[in-house]
């Protein structure tokens, strides 16, 4: 959040010549994709697969119906298509990482991606502080990973519940993660069909590849702990440019003539996904 705040502020002061801006928006997709990759070997999927059926099915219960419902929301609040899409992806499963996948596969511009980035941050934040307030114990950290959308997020909103609820937190919003590739495959796939006549994006693209080849590395449990540790670090670091990049993007007054839309969207969709994951977890969890 701290590194999307700094580049808002110098992205909107007259301190970043125009001459940058080209190159800062290269390395910010470049740094985005690269951490995207490196994410993937926080994920196992024997770690997925020890959660339980009912716990998986509620999981992709709850990214399904944030993810559309929040596309139908964005129609209805007369939200782009493009911005539409990166907000549902976003707020869906796991925040910026999901967003710099989906961006790969979406038409949208620039200030759209940097926009959907500033509205996950906010409300993830704001959901971070508040479902502390609302349950407490594991049920804070099932809660909290089914819905937070950055880790970081969600090891903050499970940490007044203690060690095992945050451990619980992380191994659910990780299996999130696990969703990215078939939702951006998905839209590809609709992308394509959509655009026959002109040029089509990639079904899936070379880094999402690359994504899902950490993850299969990392399940093999080939990796030593210390090569693990780094490849967290570099995500981390990786994707803090790449946010700080995002954040100078954002022009904020380009924001205010779609932002009061774009908030209520953002608003709608925290509460389709923290409404969705409470009920998934009653009736499946």
């Amino acid at each position: 959040m701290v590194a999307v705040l700094v580049g808002v502020v110098v992205g909107n002061l007259p301190v970043l010549p125009s001459s940058v801006r080209p190159v800062l928006s290269l390395w910010t997709k470049r740094l985005l994709r690269a951490g995207v990759v490196l994410v993937g070997l926080q994920l196992a999927v024997p770690q997925v697969l020890a959660l339980g059926a009912g716990t998986v099915l509620a999981v992709v219960v709850t990214v399904a119906v944030t993810f559309f419902g929040t596309l139908a929301l964005g129609r209805l609040f007369g939200v782009s298509r493009g911005l539409s899409m990166l907000v549902a992806t976003g707020f869906s499963i796991c925040g910026a990482s999901a967003i710099a996948a989906a961006e790969g596969v979406v038409e949208s511009e620039e200030d759209e991606v940097a926009t959907a980035v500033a509205l996950v941050t906010v409300f993830g934040s704001l959901t971070m502080l508040t479902l502390p307030l609302l349950a407490d114990g594991l049920a804070l950290g099932r809660w909290s990973g089914l819905t937070v959308q950055e880790v970081a997020q969600v090891v903050v909103a499970a940490s007044p519940a203690g060690a095992a609820a945050v451990g619980t937190a992380v191994a659910i919003k990780l299996s999130r993660v696990v969703l990215l590739a078939p939702v951006v495959a998905g839209m590809g796939v609709w992308r394509r069909a959509a655009n026959s006549t002109g040029e089509r994006p990639p079904l899936v693209p070379v880094f999402v590849l690359g994504f899902l080849a950490m993850v299969v590395l990392r399940s093999l449990d080939v990796l030593p702990a210390w090569a693990l540790d780094l490849a967290k670090d570099g995500s981390t670091w990786l994707l803090a440019g790449a946010l700080f990049g995002l954040g100078c993007a954002v022009r904020l007054r380009a924001m205010a003539k779609t932002g009061l839309r774009a908030l209520l969207l953002g608003a709608a969709s925290t509460v389709l996904v923290v409404g969705t994951g409470w009920v998934s977890l009653a009736v499946l969890g």
